[in-house]
């Protein structure tokens, strides 16, 4: 049982005899005397416990009538432990309550005649025995430190050259004690950032300053010295005793363009007009005062800076020839340089950012083939085409092959030239359905071989129409 540092000496006196002589000649016909302990009066008194003394004060007993041969005053805990026994007022006012750590002490003041058995340090006042009598009982709390409550947040700013400051928070001081406070600022790892002495001084800090990431902002009480309690130094490393608030999260963010919804789009290159339809932006978690769409190539040089979303759609992409297009959102803060048509956007210089990028395949044209369709039968007798032609008036791209495949576009031969599917014997495959393409493409095309799918192409390319060989 844990007894107060104070009471231990205290204890030595343990309870002080009054001598009190009877009168001679007492009538034996007189009433006896009841005991009568008093009502004391103060508190409740609330410490935090924090290695400075705390003393009570103020206390006063009246209605005490002086029955009773003995008379001290009693500190327990909540559990009604005997933790002191100070037999006066004046020793009362001297006992440190600091040293009984945290929880709950009463104060009582006692009375009694004769031997009181139990009546001793470490004893409980339930199993006191004799004839004796208890005033009302002063609470003392022993606090543990308490910072306060921050009121705020959490605050979400944008990393962009202007000063960030908290105007709406807030310290609940209703529990807050310690001799000396102060407000600690930490990243997310616990680092001292700063030690603002004030909140008028935490409103006054420019969070944009520390770049992106999160801050913590903490209310911090002590009362004695305390080590480690400087910028550079982390929370782990504070030494003393001391108690910090809840915390409040300051979210330093990057710029954020959104997200770009839509796409991929294919194009053929073919002379009429391609827009794309179906592209959103999703900007649920967009920031910066500027923005605008950015039209590249894929390798980011700039094709065009369409301002809005009704601007992009009425953008012709067939203009632009057989390639890819990249089209991103842009947002930025203050001046931007290399932001025009014919800049590469890795040149880009100033405080921005760019969404995800859509992809427009601009693919060549394969032109239009004639003839068919076809049907054969198979009985084991070679089965040819034949009268099949190409219109390549329209067609581009810098390579040409004919495809062949089955009704699922799965690819079963590649014959290089007309002259070569006049040539397949379309007998052999059995009885299905194969189609005849033709196809032109640009240099970097992978997954162009027999047993792989048209789905499976990447790169550029186009399709002609398709002639149907039934083979039955």
């Amino acid at each position: 049982m844990k007894t107060l540092k104070t009471l231990s000496i205290l204890g030595l006196l343990a309870i002080g005899f009054l001598a009190c002589e009877d009168d001679e000649g007492t009538d034996d016909g007189l009433e006896p005397v009841v005991l009568e302990a008093g009502t004391l009066s103060g508190g409740p008194f609330s410490f935090a416990v924090d290695g400075s003394p705390d003393l009570v004060s103020g206390i006063t007993l009246t209605g005490f009538s002086g029955s009773g041969e003995t008379q001290t005053y009693v500190i327990t805990d909540d559990d009604k432990n005997i933790l002191g026994l100070p037999p006066t007022l004046d020793a009362l006012f001297e006992v440190d309550f600091d040293g009984a750590g945290i929880g709950v002490c009463y104060i009582y003041h006692l009375t009694y005649d004769g031997a009181l058995t139990g009546l001793e340090v470490s004893g409980n006042l339930d199993e006191l025995s004799g004839m004796f009598d208890l005033s009302n009982f002063l609470v003392v709390n022993r606090n543990a430190l308490d910072a306060g409550e921050l009121v705020g947040g959490p605050y979400d700013f944008v990393v962009d050259g202007l000063p960030d400051m908290i105007m709406e928070i807030s310290l609940d001081a209703t529990n807050l004690n310690g001799d000396n406070q102060t407000f600690v600022i930490t990243d997310d790892m616990g680092n001292i950032l700063g030690l603002p002495p004030t909140i008028e001084a935490v409103k006054g800090v420019d969070f944009d300053q520390a770049g992106t990431g999160v801050c913590f902002i903490y209310s911090l009480t002590y009362s004695t010295e305390i080590g480690g309690l400087e910028a550079g130094n982390n929370l782990d490393d504070l030494e003393g005793v001391f108690a910090l608030s809840n915390q409040v999260v300051v979210n330093r963010n990057a710029l954020n363009a959104g997200a770009l919804i839509g796409g991929p789009y294919n194009f053929s290159v073919d002379g009429t007009a391609d827009m794309v339809t179906g592209i959103s932006l999703d900007a649920s978690n967009l920031t910066g005062s500027n923005q605008t769409y950015v039209i590249t190539d894929d390798n980011l040089n700039i094709l065009g800076l369409p301002p809005t979303l009704e601007a992009l759609e009425g953008v012709d992409f067939d203009g632009a020839g057989i390639g890819v297009c990249l089209i991103w959102h842009l947002t930025y803060e203050g001046e931007i340089t290399g932001l025009a048509a014919g800049e590469n956007a890795a040149d880009l210089a100033g405080n921005f950012a760019l969404s995800n990028s859509v992809k427009v395949y601009r693919n060549p044209n394969a032109g239009e083939i004639s003839g068919g369709p076809f049907t054969i039968v198979v009985d084991g007798t070679p089965d040819m085409v034949s009268g099949i032609s190409l219109d390549n008036s329209g067609a581009n791209g810098t390579n040409g092959t004919w495809v062949i495949t089955d009704d699922q576009d799965n690819i079963l031969g590649l014959p290089p030239t007309l002259t070569d599917v006049e040539n397949v014997d379309f007998d052999a495959a059995g009885p299905g359905v194969c189609f005849i393409w033709y196809m032109r493409y640009e240099d970097g095309l992978t997954g162009l071989e027999a047993g792989n799918n048209i789905s499976d192409l990447m790169g550029l390319y186009g399709l002609s129409n398709s002639i149907t060989v039934t083979r039955n």
